[in-house]
């Protein structure tokens, strides 16, 4: 009689690790159907960006008004010095005053 409840046993844990193995499998499956999809796009803007010169200037301009708009807001980054961007300078914003 024990050995029925032990093969009922060990016959349902390997049913739920079986389960549990599938569900990992498909899980699995889909990260790497996401790193697939995002590894297509990036091989595409890579071929679009090769063919078309006009774009790659585009971005690159894109980065420095960027990089500019974000040195006047949020000041230089630790790689730049303040003088050495022409839009780093303090803008005009006025201060508010404290107790008023």
């Amino acid at each position: 009689m024990s050995d029925d409840i032990s093969s009922v046993q060990s016959c349902e844990d390997f049913s739920r690790e079986r389960l549990q193995l599938n569900q990992h499998l498909e899980k699995m499956t889909e990260q790497m159907e996401n790193v697939s999809v995002k590894l297509s796009w990036m091989a595409y803007d890579m071929v679009v960006l090769r063919t078309s010169p006009d774009l790659a200037e585009s971005l690159k301009s894109l980065e420095n008004k960027f990089l500019k708009c974000k040195a006047v807001i949020c000041g230089p980054t630790d790689g730049q010095d303040k003088n050495s961007h022409p839009a780093a300078e303090e803008p005009n914003i006025p201060q508010e005053k404290n107790g008023v």
